[in-house]
């Protein structure tokens, strides 16, 4: 399968900031050949702009979070058919800062990609354990816990994507070594067929934690890793192709 490489660009950058990084993304896509599908996650205000930016490319938009619910008095939050109405594909559920700064469960984010998908939109299931649990050896008990909770039973693999982000690796210049990257990507494998069937091996898995153009080809080399879900080397634009190239 193609790999899809994510840029989640989180809560940064201001209005010409969004259009400049996604000015010199499309100019870089025009005539390359690249051997894997492209996202980018921008804050909620400037989505429509960014899309905007990217129209006739094929670079896609997603979102950072949805709500649970279509629509009512949920006062700040976005609903998963808003985000499919100013051009999202995608939208990122369950990341660990969601999970810490806002207290999110796996329910909750079971519900969330739920809307998301009936919405139309792919969902991508963020799981993950912090240094904690890491070093008392819960990482697999960990992952289990978060992928059965927050995944609908039953989905549409070719709609679906997981992305195992380590907490402790996430904006820290640390990550995963391969093998440990995948001995988890293999129990998320594992654990989809579960979920999803016989089409668990069509489910994308992306790595994420640190993810830089010097480890990115290693990274991406290695057993089901589909991709990679880019925090901080998505806010330049030369890094973040970089990375694309090495899929």
């Amino acid at each position: 399968m193609r790999a899809l490489i994510a840029g989640n660009w989180k809560m940064n950058g201001l209005t010409e900031d969004a259009r400049s990084l996604a000015g010199a993304l499309k100019a870089r896509a025009e005539g390359a050949q690249l051997a894997c599908d492209l996202l980018v996650c921008p804050p909620f205000p400037y989505l429509a702009l960014v899309a905007q930016a990217l129209a006739g490319s094929r670079i896609a938009i997603g979102g950072q979070d949805c709500h649970s619910t279509g629509n009512g008095a949920h006062t700040g939050d976005t609903a998963a058919a808003m985000l499919r109405d100013v051009g999202c594909s995608y939208v990122i559920l369950g990341h660990s800062e969601r999970r810490s700064n806002h207290q999110e469960t796996d329910a909750q984010v079971r519900a969330k990609a739920e809307a998301a998908m009936t919405a139309g939109l792919v969902p991508i299931v963020c799981v993950g354990e912090t240094e904690k649990e890491r070093n008392a050896d819960q990482t697999l008990a960990v992952i289990a816990r978060q992928v059965k909770g927050s995944i609908p039973v039953g989905m549409e693999a070719a709609r679906l994507v997981v992305a195992y982000e380590p907490v402790w690796a996430i904006g820290t210049g640390r990550t995963a070594t391969p093998a440990d990257v995948v001995k988890v990507h293999a129990e998320i494998r594992r654990l989809l067929v579960g979920l999803v069937g016989e089409g668990a091996e069509k489910v994308r898995i992306l790595y994420g934690g640190s993810v830089k153009p010097d480890n990115a080809r290693e990274l991406l080399s290695q057993a089901n890793v589909d991709g990679a879900l880019v925090g901080g080397a998505s806010l330049d634009a030369e890094a973040f192709w970089a990375i694309a190239e090495s899929a």
